[in-house]
């Protein structure tokens, strides 16, 4: 039996706070491996990294169940080992290996897994929004007590479908979590300069939708949040939606130098207020590991690294006849 949190660890026990330190170690590393496979050439096409943004997504899924699902934008390497995804199979879809969770033919921005319902990542701003609300109607209708975890960026808010996915979850009191992951750049136009209204935790109000503003950086924060929208949506009161204010580390993709911002701004942020480093302070002041626990756990992790690497590399390519499957699924009516 899991001992009780502690009102120093939030809604967190020290195991689960671990697991969930681990989660964010392991993102953080992944996508610094990505970083480096990308820039020798070995990752084509588009690359989103999450660095900065761990304690996001981890926060979340540490307050989900296991029938819930999860669908979200193109950056969305981080919510795939959330869900507890075989970084294996996500790095070898990123090199376009037949390992890979699509067997690479999505690459970065398109791969799924139907076992851990997780249902992708999305190449078209906001496009994931009506598709989430969708699987929030499927946990309705197949009354299986799930609720749909919903990602956008703060890009994706200011799209029309965005606000029709809110209607009708409002009206059919869909079991939904809308996230916007604002780390205040839509690729290179900062939130001040794309949005009239920056407070997008007041989106849902006309519609009925309860939101709240959170601070992504804290991992406790978006744990009590994830647990009161999550909650609310479950017990049948419709969707909530949640503003979670978090800063993305590197440019909007691979290819952005981010000359729109300061390299102060960044290093402020990676300074003061890294989410990965206050978590890792929490477990030391709490006692919850020592010193040498969380460097044998960062040994542990480069070592998955290691061979997360390799096994990308050394999988086959996909064979030619790929280009003829998962087309067309035929279904009975």
């Amino acid at each position: 039996m899991a001992k009780s949190a502690t009102p120093a660890l939030g809604s967190f026990t020290p195991e689960t706070l671990l697991k969930a330190y681990r989660q964010m170690v392991l993102i953080r590393r992944f996508e610094e491996k990505a970083g480096q496979l990308y820039g020798m050439g070995l990752i084509g096409g588009f690359c989103h990294l999450y660095i900065g943004q761990e304690a996001v997504v981890v926060g979340l899924q540490a307050a989900a169940q296991p029938q819930d699902t999860v669908i979200t934008t193109y950056r969305d390497h981080g919510h795939m080992l959330a869900c507890d995804m075989d970084p294996r199979g996500v790095m070898a879809e990123l090199t376009g290996r037949s390992g890979g969770y699509s067997r690479g033919k999505g690459g970065s921005m398109h791969m799924f897994s139907r076992e851990k319902n997780f249902f992708g990542g999305h190449g078209i701003v906001g496009a994931q929004v009506p598709i989430g609300t969708g699987l929030a109607f499927a946990h309705q209708y197949k009354q299986d007590n799930g609720v749909c975890l919903a990602y956008m960026g703060d890009g994706a808010v200011n799209q029309g479908q965005v606000y029709e996915s809110f209607n009708m979850a409002a009206l059919w009191q869909l079991p939904v979590v809308y996230i916007v992951e604002d780390n205040q750049y839509g690729m290179g136009t900062s939130v001040q300069r794309a949005s009239a209204n920056g407070d997008f935790y007041k989106r849902g109000e006309p519609y009925g939708i309860p939101g709240k503003l959170v601070d992504g950086m804290d991992l406790l924060a978006v744990r009590e949040a994830g647990d009161w929208a999550i909650n609310h949506a479950r017990s049948g009161q419709g969707p909530a939606l949640l503003h979670i204010k978090t800063y993305r580390y590197r440019g909007h993709s691979m290819s952005d130098p981010g000359k729109y911002r300061s390299k102060e701004e960044v290093e402020g942020f990676r300074q003061n207020q890294d989410a990965l480093e206050r978590v890792r302070q929490l477990i030391l002041d709490n006692k919850v590991a020592t010193e040498e626990d969380l460097k044998a756990l960062d040994k542990e992790i480069k070592d998955i690294m290691t061979d997360t690497v390799e096994f990308a590399q050394t999988s086959p390519e996909p064979d030619l006849a790929e280009l003829y499957t998962d087309i067309l699924v035929e279904a009975a009516v």
